[in-house]
């Protein structure tokens, strides 16, 4: 004869033994960083090829972000610099040289453009870009390239 639970006692939960977590790949790590550093670089030389052909007045216009933090100092110049950093960044990100360097250019230039919008006022959807991008490149600071670079590759070939 089979005895009826007790209502009033908690039923028996048995529960799975953990299984170990497999830490990623070194490889797979690797390869997700190139994958990140290839499709932001060509975003950033697609957008710095796009400002850059519009011409003068966009160069001033982006360089007179600068007057919001006070700097009045050759804005058309300033702008040009800035669309010159994005190309010549964004080619130096795929290659994975001067990676911390590189980042660290292209943060503050996310940095100046996220407070330029603020400042204004803009909403979340114009500024979102920016903010993305510059917690993109303090996470890539911190990170690095990952190993497949062309300073690697070539000191492979040695």
């Amino acid at each position: 004869m089979k005895t009826k639970p007790n209502p009033f006692e908690p039923p028996k939960i048995t529960i799975p033994e953990k299984t170990p977590r497999k830490k990623p790949s070194k490889r797979g790590l690797n390869l997700g960083l190139l994958i990140i550093r290839i499709g932001v670089g060509i975003e950033f030389i697609l957008h710095g090829i796009i400002k850059l052909q519009a011409g003068s007045d966009e160069w001033r216009e982006m360089g007179s972000t600068l007057l919001i933090y006070g700097i009045h100092f050759a804005p058309m110049i300033l702008g040009f610099l800035a669309i010159f950093l994005t190309l010549v960044g964004g080619t130096l990100l795929i290659l994975g040289v001067f990676m911390r360097t590189v980042c660290f250019l292209l943060l503050a230039i996310s940095a100046i453009t996220l407070g330029k919008h603020i400042t204004l006022n803009d909403s979340f959807l114009i500024s979102s870009h920016a903010m993305e991008s510059a917690i993109l490149f303090l996470s890539l600071l911190f990170i690095g390239p990952g190993k497949y670079t062309l300073s690697e590759w070539l000191l492979q070939k040695r």
